[in-house]
Order: C-alpha cells, then structure tokens, then sequence
C-alpha cells in the first residue's frame, strides 16, 4: 500500500492581469499525494472546456488507486486526451481545444511525474532548484540544450508554442512521444513546485528559489508572492503556482548555511543596513565628484523607434535596415522596390496596410537574384509584403533563412524558383504566408532546421513546363536532418507530391489539421487525347 509524507501544500490559480478568463486548472489532494497543474489551449470557453474535461478525467482516474502510480498517469492523461478531443468534434466552437498538463503522485519517497507540454516541475532542495520536466516546445528545447539563456527564452517570441498537447489528436496510454513519465525521489526536506508558463514567462527560477526558500513552512505565502511577481511583471497570461513541502522542509532551510531567511522577520535589520549603505554611497559620490572622478551620467540606450520608407521618409527599405537598431521597426509604404535586403537582429519588417509594397528583384551580376536574406540573424521578423519573380526580374529564391531565428507572415511569394529555403540551424516560423507558382519547389528545408508552417497556402508551385526538366517539384520539400512542424497549411495543384520526405528519415515531420485541394485533370484536346 502506498506511503504518504506529511506535506504542506497550497495551490492558486490567478486570471493575469490581461487575460478576460482563466484557462488553468490547479488541484491537490494531499492525502492521496496527487498534485496537478493544467493550462488550457483554444481560448476563451474552448481552453477552458478542455481544462475542466481534463481535470474531471484525471481526478477521476487518479483517485482509483488501481494499479501502479505510471499506469494511472498514463491512463489518466490518455482518457483525459480523448474526451477532449471527441468533446471537440461535437461542438464547432470547441475546435482545437486542448491542454498542457503536469502531474506529480507523490508515495512511498518518490513523485511519479506525468507531463505533456509546457507547464512544468521544479524541485527545490538544499538551496538549490532544479527543473525536473522538459519543455515540448521549439524555444523549451533549445533552452534545456544550454544554447539559449532562460532570459533568452522568456523573451523569445516562439515561446508559447507546443509540440506536445492533451487533446489534438487520438492517443493510447504507450504512445511514444505523448507523456514524459519520470519518477525523482521526494526527500522529506524537499519541495516541489508545479506551474504553468504564466508564472515562467514572467518569473526566473533564481526567483523562484528565493520566494519558497523565504517562505518555508508557509507554502500559500509562496504561492501568492510568486502569482504577485509574475502580475507585476506584466501578467500577459493566466498564472497557477502549486507548492508542495516535504515534514522537514522548513527545518532543513533553517539549518542550512547561506539560505535566507523570511524576509519579513528580518525588515527593520535590512532597513537599518539599507540607509546605513546609502548614506556611505552618498558621501562617496559626492567625494568623486568634488575630484572630478564621476563628471558624466550613465548613457541610456534610446527608446525603439519606427523608421518609414516612402514618401517623407526613407528612399530605400536597405537604407533604412542600415539605420536600425535591435527592436526597431521597418515601415515600408506602397510601391515596388527593386532590392535585396539582408535583415538585422532584432529588426522588424513591415508593409504598411492597407497597400502592400512589392519587392523586385534587384540588379545583381552573380547570377539570379534573392529578395530577402537572413543569415546568423536572430530576433528578426517580416510581415506584409509581396515578393514578385518574372522573366524580366527573376528570383532564384525569395527568401533564404541560414542559422536564423525568423518570422515571416502575411506575405505573398510568386513567381520564383524556390519560394522559401531554410537551411543551416535555423528555428523559422512561417505563418498566413502564400507561397505559389515558384518553378522548382514553395519551400525546401535541410540542415539541422525546426521550422514550423502554420497556416500557409502553398499552390502551384514545381510544375516546370519545359521538356527534358527534372520531375515536378514538390510544395515543401525537407532534407534530412532537418525536422519541421506542420499545421493547418493548404496544399494545392503543386507539381510533385504536397510534402516530399526523403527515404530513411528517422524521424517523420510533425504534421496536424493541414488541407490538400483535390489535383486538376490535365488538359486535353478537343479530341479527347492528351496533348
């Protein structure tokens, strides 16, 4: 029969200060040891529908205790998924409801974690935080390899989306790459934190520490300080805290050296100590000023800016690339411009609405042209715009993306000889784009590339006309290693299959909810025969 710790627990869920509704969940059980942490997907009523259907299975299944604590996750989370889903196809409004969940069972000295997504599990223990359970995310992953910070990856603008939710799509208990089961050990003078990414987006794990260590042996205070930081920060989602004790957690911080205490025990000695140092600070000041020392004051970094081409502004889009800075906006006006751009950290591109502006391609003497090119860049991003291809001024590709962060969306690709092309370590988001009537392929993707296609129609593309060609290409064609996302793009009328996959990949891409037009019939003479 199970063992169970004597735990202090306390749980919250808070609404943000943005957000009109909650789509978290929180729910703890402590006799049982059954902590849990939802965060719904759809908006508004639909990812709250998929929290409460989730919720009411997992309780369910979780509190009959048969079988061992992985199988009870595991079906938990399985029958939980497939409700959703079929709740979904009942409802037009519901359509694409889902969730992201992270459950801990804590017996006999040990937490069986269960986790789909992005919510998470910390565990705090002799000073020192761990994060237990990895993000399903393009952005989670990249942070949990080390090669971006965690402050690079709260400010990222991928970090929101999953590859991993409850409720998409149809699951059994064992399917591979749904749940991540792990089981840690839950030492009595440990603790154990569950969120979701409205409190990580907002709040450090260093801070994180800091605020259950403060409060140890008082898990609620912990929980309501952490909802309050993660509000003062912005509050841009739903944020639900849940902080569980091991019986000798707040002995074991107080015994520990070098582990702060309550700071609400210790204020009057810290308010003592803080106008003591700014007085010494002042006086020093003033000392290096008499002596010349200090004679300037700190440069601050000027406020983004938009800068405009077209009319009253700049007569080129490249010149106006030139001038930015990180976190600067390109507003381009109506007009075509024979130019090919190279994009800058942190720079915004963007058409003017609501009369789109026309890239051309520009006069080059290496060979056919590129419009649009991203190398080594990060942070960039590329909205509104029509990139056009002729005979007259042909592209060889519109947009080339090498070991680039990038968003292109909303823009319009026509005539060239490929229409995208992701290569090197590149993390891309493509979304609302078309992509049409490119001669060889709309988008190819190599190297050690994670891009994800999000609602993009791609048409017509790799149907070559001249005989002794090549076969028709395909609309996106992806060259291994490389392993996108795709979901909710329209396919139609491209010369070879929608999506060509090499022979032998390991791995299949993601793909969900896309759409394939149904292929013309060739032309035919007035006879009947083929041409």
């Amino acid at each position: 029969m199970p063992v169970k710790t004597n735990f202090r627990c306390a749980g919250e869920s808070h609404v943000g200060m943005l957000r009109q509704n909650n789509e978290d969940r929180v729910y703890l059980d402590p006799d049982r040891g059954i902590f849990l942490v939802i965060d719904g997907i759809g908006g508004q009523a639909a990812g709250e529908k998929a929290a409460d259907i989730a919720i009411d299975r997992v309780r369910a299944r979780l509190e009959r205790q048969t079988g061992t604590a992985e199988e009870r996750i595991r079906e938990a989370i399985a029958v939980a998924n497939n409700e959703i889903l079929h709740a979904a196809a009942t409802n037009p409004e519901w359509h694409g409801m889902a969730c992201v969940m992270t459950i801990a069972v804590a017996e006999n000295g040990r937490a069986i974690v269960g986790h789909v997504g992005d919510s998470r599990l910390y565990q705090i223990r002799r000073g020192e935080i761990r994060k237990i359970t990895h993000d399903h995310s393009p952005v989670g992953e990249r942070e949990d390899r080390g090669e971006i910070s965690e402050a690079e990856a709260m400010r990222h603008p991928r970090r929101n989306e999953v590859y991993r939710d409850v409720g998409s799509q149809e699951h059994a208990p064992d399917d591979p790459d749904f749940i991540e089961l792990l089981s840690i050990p839950f030492e009595p003078d440990s603790a154990l934190l569950l969120c979701s990414d409205g409190l990580t987006d907002q709040v450090t794990s260093a801070e994180i520490r800091r605020t259950v260590l403060a409060n140890a042996g008082h898990p609620g205070g912990a929980v309501h300080e952490l909802i309050e930081a993660a509000n003062r920060a912005g509050g841009k989602d739903n944020v639900s805290v849940l902080v569980v004790e091991g019986e000798q957690f707040a002995a074991a911080r107080e015994a520990s050296p070098g582990i702060a205490p309550n700071p609400r025990n210790v204020f009057a000695g810290k308010l003592l100590m803080f106008a003591t140092g700014l007085a010494c600070a002042a006086f020093i000041l003033i000392a290096l000023r008499y002596f010349g020392v200090v004679d300037r004051q700190p440069v601050v970094p000027p406020p983004p800016q938009t800068l405009r081409v077209g009319t009253g502004g700049f007569s080129s889009i490249g010149e106006a690339i030139a001038k930015a800075r990180a976190g600067d906006t390109v507003e381009v006006s109506a007009g075509e411009y024979p130019e090919q751009l190279r994009l800058k950290n942190g720079v915004t591109l963007r058409g003017r609405l609501p009369d789109v502006p026309i890239l051309r391609a520009a006069s080059v003497e290496t060979g056919p042209a590129v419009a649009i090119v991203a190398e080594g860049v990060r942070g960039a991003r590329v909205f509104g715009f029509r990139i056009r291809a002729d005979e007259k001024a042909p592209l060889a590709t519109a947009v080339v993306i090498s070991d680039s962060d990038l968003e292109l969306q909303d823009t319009e690709i026509v005539g060239a000889a490929t229409g995208v092309e992701i290569r090197g370590k590149s993390t891309v988001v493509l979304r609302a784009n078309s992509i049409q009537d490119c001669r060889d392929t709309g988008i190819r993707i190599s190297g050690d590339s994670t891009p994800w296609l999000l609602h993009n129609a791609i048409l017509r593309n790799g149907r070559r006309t001249h005989l002794g060609e090549t076969p028709p290409g395909p609309g996106v064609l992806i060259e291994a290693p490389a392993h996108p996302v795709l979901i909710g793009n329209t396919f139609g009328d491209n010369g070879g299959e929608p999506v060509r996959i090499p022979q032998g990949m390991d791995k299949d891409p993601i793909a969900k909810f896309n759409f394939f037009l149904p292929a013309k019939p060739p032309a035919r003479n007035r006879g009947g025969a083929p041409h």
